[in-house]
């Protein structure tokens, strides 16, 4: 999330002259975040947050409202979209796709502690088999053919070792496939500042833009790569250890999960690597872009190659 396009009140008045919301009372712009501009809205009928599409296209859209929308009417505490006079989902603010949601309780942890990493696991559990009645499939953007055109795309930035780096982790993942495992929609970007928490129970779940269809076990990689590392880039075993059994109660691993589990956690590294050297190496123009280091996933997966992760259950 961050502001890419400015929204001004006036513009933003007559937008909402489209729904059914009330006054605008405020409008605040939202700073974190890399992908998409947001900004808080808060009106008299109540508090929302409005996003202005970036990358995502009118075409593209659809997948990710309609999942919202979804995984909000089973009970997944999500932002759900709200429909225009129209009854559509999206429209078009200062020529950018736009949607307004409903605004969760609860703000993100930026050290979580065991009872909300195993609050999340269950939480995410919950979500795979929620998004398994979902009929809507997205491949991922980000999977193998992403990671092989945009890996030499970043090459250029790395020194020699890092470069070696790269180039063997690339390939290692291009000859695996984890079609066998249990596939589903994944949030594949579920990072601590994108939960929000109100002491140890999860108020929300939210930016879905990532979203995707995938190996369930993806996304768990993903959630645990953030959620239970430390600054240094190693695994807290103890807080991974919380987050896979509150998962596992909910959603039991399979044995195939279970010997996938270390290599999946250096899938999920190295995809971060890349996108964060992208955008550290090559941005975007923008207000309030916010760039991620890169340097923190690199350790990460140096860290998951020199020690075999093992599933504690």
């Amino acid at each position: 999330m961050a502001v890419f396009t400015s929204v001004s009140e006036a513009e933003l008045t007559a937008w909402l002259g489209d729904y059914s919301l009330g006054q605008l009372l405020e409008l605040q712009p939202i700073s974190a975040g890399i992908e998409n501009t947001n900004y808080f809205v808060t009106t008299s009928n109540g508090r929302f947050v409005l996003t202005l599409f970036e990358k995502l296209t009118a075409d593209d859209l659809p997948f990710y409202l309609n999942l919202m929308a979804h995984l909000a009417r089973h009970g997944i505490p999500c932002p759900s979209p709200v429909a225009n006079r129209r009854n559509q989902l999206l429209g078009t603010l200062n020529g950018k796709p736009a949607c307004i949601a409903t605004r969760l309780p609860g703000k993100s942890t930026t050290a979580p502690n065991h009872e909300q990493c195993a609050a999340i696991g269950a939480m995410l559990a919950q979500m795979h088999i929620a998004g398994q009645s979902f009929s809507q499939v997205m491949p991922n953007p980000r999977g193998a053919a992403w990671r092989a055109a945009t890996a030499p795309q970043v090459r250029p930035f790395l020194d020699a070792q890092q470069a070696a780096l790269l180039d063997s982790e690339v390939a290692l993942h291009a000859q695996n496939n984890f079609a066998s495992l249990p596939q589903g929609v994944i949030h594949a970007d579920l990072f601590r500042d994108n939960v929000l928490l109100e002491e140890n129970r999860v108020g929300g779940l939210i930016d879905f833009y990532f979203a995707c269809s995938d190996a369930l076990l993806y996304d768990v990689a993903i959630t645990v790569n953030d959620w239970c590392m430390n600054a240094d880039g190693k695994l807290d075993d103890a807080r991974a250890q919380s987050f896979l059994r509150a998962y596992h109660a909910v959603r039991p691993l399979s044995d195939g999960e279970r010997a996938a589990w270390p290599l999946m956690l250096r899938l999920a590294a190295l995809r971060f690597w890349i996108s964060r050297l992208y955008d550290k190496h090559m941005p975007r123009d923008g207000e309030l872009v916010n760039a991620h280091d890169p340097g923190h996933f690199e350790r990460v997966l140096k860290n998951h190659i020199s020690t075999q992760q093992t599933v504690w259950l």
